[in-house]
């Protein structure tokens, strides 16, 4: 931890000294810092960090539409007009922007890896026929993530078309604090407070499947990832602390994934407008908060359940509705 935070002052003051003739339209300290802080915190709580870090953009006045100029006041192109795009496809902000938030999404892994390596260490032992127990932890992981895999792909276009918006994000987090507040109570109702002794790992096959598609309802911005995960491990008799483990380790592939797809497919453009020091800086900023808020999460999950998450997102979406739909 102590190398990590040395790590983001020295990336705070290469942000502080990247010049504005090098990057397009350079991210600044404070916006690198706040996307950062948004990203870690709520990649792992049930409260949405991609609706979260779409009202961030929106507050921060990174959705801008219009394409970027150089320098010279040339504009800049994802990809040039040619014969087969006579149009072409021009290099906006928010386009660099959505792409960012992806992006540092890395430093966010880091913290769960760092938190969770024994888990990980114990897959590659049964991927070694060492551990059982490791084996059967691996092949719910893949199972899970199979459906939010093979649906997001499928749909990915149409969800970058109609679902990135405040209004369909303040829909999701009421929506998904509904089902919230109905999964708390019936885990209360099922088994009480008593803490069920299932394990990740002794999940059935189906039970892990079906996890991995509610977690589709991830797909639609606003409803959170980790929140559809650890609802699902609560119908499958998870408790919250251990549903909250298996939604982390989940979360791993599919956001290295994400991450990975993104940086490939627009990383080289997210750099010619906000240059190296601010995606380093974020990311860094990114895996600080998220391995602080995984150690709260797990802590206050065994302690009150989701309620107070669920309120949380009521509140939220009633305001955005207020203020901006």
């Amino acid at each position: 931890m102590r190398r990590l935070l040395l790590l983001i002052s020295v990336l705070c003051l290469q942000c502080a000294w990247l010049r504005a003739d090098e990057a397009a339209r350079p991210l600044s300290a404070r916006d690198a810092f706040v996307l950062g802080v948004v990203e870690g915190v709520t990649e792992f709580l049930p409260v949405s960090s991609t609706g979260h870090l779409i009202i961030a953009s929106d507050l921060l006045e990174l959705n801008a539409d219009e394409q970027l100029l150089d320098s010279a006041g040339r504009p800049i192109w994802l990809t040039p007009p040619s014969d087969e795009n006579p149009a072409g496809e021009p290099l906006t902000l928010k386009l660099a922007a959505d792409t960012y938030v992806v992006v540092i999404q890395a430093g966010a892994i880091c913290a769960v890896v760092l938190l969770y390596w024994g888990q990980l260490t114990g897959m590659l032992a049964g991927l070694l026929g060492r551990s059982t127990a490791g084996l059967r932890l691996l092949r719910n992981i893949i199972l899970a993530c199979i459906p939010a895999v093979v649906i997001g792909l499928a749909a990915e276009d149409w969800i970058d078309a109609n679902l990135f918006s405040i209004r369909a994000v303040a829909f999701a987090l009421i929506t998904g604090a509904a089902l919230m507040f109905y999964a708390e109570r019936w885990r209360r109702k099922t088994s009480g407070l008593a803490t069920s002794r299932l394990e990740p790992a002794d999940l059935r096959p189906g039970q892990a499947l079906g996890i991995g598609l509610m977690q589709c309802l991830a797909l639609w911005p606003g409803m959170s990832r980790s929140m559809s995960t650890m609802v699902g491990g609560y119908f499958v008799g998870l408790a919250p602390a251990k549903a909250a483990e298996f939604s982390f380790l989940v979360g791993l592939p599919i956001l290295t994934g994400a991450a990975g797809l993104k940086a490939m497919k627009h990383g080289p453009a997210m750099i010619t407008v906000f240059g190296w020091g601010p995606v380093l800086f974020g990311a860094a900023v990114a895996a600080v908060s998220a391995g602080i808020a995984v150690k709260f999460l797990v802590g206050y999950l065994t302690r009150h359940g989701l309620e107070v998450f669920a309120i949380y997102r009521v509140i939220v979406g009633a305001v955005l509705f207020l203020w901006f739909v």
